[in-house]
């Protein structure tokens, strides 16, 4: 009887002692389950929440790397991240979009407002975690920048180069496309060379103009547009045009008087929307006389990029292109 009662206190301790090993054994594969999915996951989600700080012209933003429902105001920072593949959720849809940006008009996009008048409402109900704005929007910034760190992107016009670089790498760097980034500019890079070589071994002089509703401005070195002249390196016409965001206001007299050998256009009529006018307007006594004009090196650029988006990827490579066709017509 004994003998039994040992031989049952036996077997029953064995199989306590089996049990305990077995949930010892299951415990210790859930800990390292769990731990290999916090490591797994929690070097995701530390990857999808780095932060960094950003400085700009208005001040300071901490920007969460990969930042989801971006707004864009600016559509030369919208063309480099539509270069460099990446989605937004709000644009600015009450101002003309250039055509190259026309996919932006779909519904699937939040309309933001216009240029100059953000919709603060509709923003605020995106939850963005990002907005970025250049001049026009400006005095908007601080109410901008009470729903999300908003970040002024535009370009520096009296260093255009150096900040329309600066720009692009930063959105590379805010989004992953480091690489990508510095691939589309080199590409633009060796384009400007090309164009560059060009402009060196030409004494031509050139002149930009601007017009709206019949009446005209000029831009020269370190002005809005003066990339045509302090990167692509094309010489002024005029050296003494004052520098400023709306140009120096001109007459058809003051054309014929500087007679350049090139004399580029933008018709900013056009760019919003409105009637393109400015080939009848350029058509005179007094511009026909000029050796642009006799020679045909009347040169209409695409308003919608230059005045609407400069200051992209896909922007900036197409000025280049115009003007060197420009310069070959």
């Amino acid at each position: 009887m004994k003998k039994n009662l040992f031989v049952l206190l036996m077997a029953a301790m064995l199989m306590l002692v089996l049990a305990a090993c077995g949930t010892n054994e299951e415990a210790s594969g859930d800990a390292e389950n769990v731990e290999a999915a916090t490591s797994s996951n929690g070097s995701t989600e530390a990857k999808e929440s780095e932060e960094i700080t950003v400085k700009h012209e208005l001040g300071e933003a901490v920007v969460t790397k990969n930042p989801k429902n971006v707004v864009v105001f600016d559509f030369g920072a919208l063309d480099t991240l539509d270069k460099l593949g990446i989605d937004v959720a709000g644009v600015a849809k009450g101002s003309s979009l250039p055509g190259y940006l026309s996919k932006y008009e779909d519904d699937q996009y939040e309309n933001v407002g216009s240029l100059k008048e953000p919709d603060f409402e509709t923003i605020y109900g995106m939850e963005p975690e990002l907005i970025l704005i250049s001049g026009r929007q400006s005095a908007a910034y601080e109410e901008l920048n009470k729903i999300a760190p908003t970040v002024f992107i535009g370009v520096d016009n009296a260093n255009y180069m150096e900040s329309f670089t600066h720009n692009v790498e930063l959105l590379g760097e805010i989004f992953g496309k480091e690489d990508d980034a510095e691939a589309e500019l080199a590409k633009i890079n060796d384009t400007i060379a090309e164009l560059q070589e060009m402009t060196k071994a030409d004494d031509k002089k050139g002149l930009l103009t601007l017009t709206t509703g019949g009446k005209m401005s000029a831009y020269g070195p370190g002005s809005r547009f003066g990339i045509v002249h302090d990167v692509f390196g094309v010489k002024p016409a005029d050296e003494n045009i004052e520098a400023s965001t709306h140009g120096m206001n001109v007459t058809f007299e003051y054309i014929a008087e500087t007679n350049p050998d090139y004399l580029f256009i933008i018709d900013r009529d056009q760019a919003v929307g409105e009637e393109a006018k400015a080939s009848e307007l350029f058509n005179n006594d007094l511009v026909n006389k000029t050796n642009a004009a006799k020679e045909g090196k009347l040169i209409y650029l695409d308003p919608t990029v230059w005045y609407l988006a400069g200051g992209g990827l896909t922007s900036v490579a197409q000025q280049v292109e115009e003007v060197k066709a420009g310069l070959d017509q």
